[in-house]
């Protein structure tokens, strides 16, 4: 029973970090080639009036995606908020990095996405009950200290 539980938590996860990622990218701040903003060139800046627009153009769809949370009820709402709330947060964070485009912004930025999907990831576990949200709640926090650890990693090497 509970590796049946480990591995929905598990699979949950993975799911919710492969959405969350894809999420994170509005169409105001995804670049063109639909990679994601973390792997910007380091040097590559932005203009201050685009990084204006950009910045806005987040705030708006902030501002939308908390406002269809309004529909909902129960924990779905609380779980539409977090997602809202995450994707705003990654999304300046990339907005940060591509208008600096330095290393320290970067990091930031992927760590930002570890917080973000931790913070998602645990308001889904308040779906369980008792063991079974206990563990869920523990194998998303696995996962934000193994992705902040990968993105410190990464730092080190460059």
């Amino acid at each position: 029973m509970t590796r049946s539980v480990t591995l929905k938590a598990s699979l949950m996860l993975a799911g919710l970090l492969a959405l969350s990622t894809g999420q994170a990218q509005t169409a105001a701040t995804a670049p063109a080639s639909g990679a994601p903003m973390a792997t910007a060139p380091a040097g590559a800046k932005m203009s201050k009036a685009d990084a204006k627009a950009a910045h806005d153009r987040i705030e708006e769809t902030a501002k939308a995606d908390k406002k269809a949370c309004d529909a909902l009820k129960d924990n779905a709402k609380d779980v539409c908020q977090a997602e809202a709330k995450a994707k705003e947060k990654i999304a300046k964070a990339d907005l940060k990095y591509q208008e600096t485009g330095s290393e320290r912004d970067r990091v930031k930025a992927a760590e930002m996405k570890a917080e973000g999907n931790y913070e998602v990831a645990k308001e889904k576990c308040e779906d369980q009950q008792g063991a079974a949200q206990s563990e869920c709640k523990k194998q998303a926090k696995a996962t934000e200290k193994a992705a902040r650890a990968e993105a410190k990693k990464t730092a080190s090497k460059s």
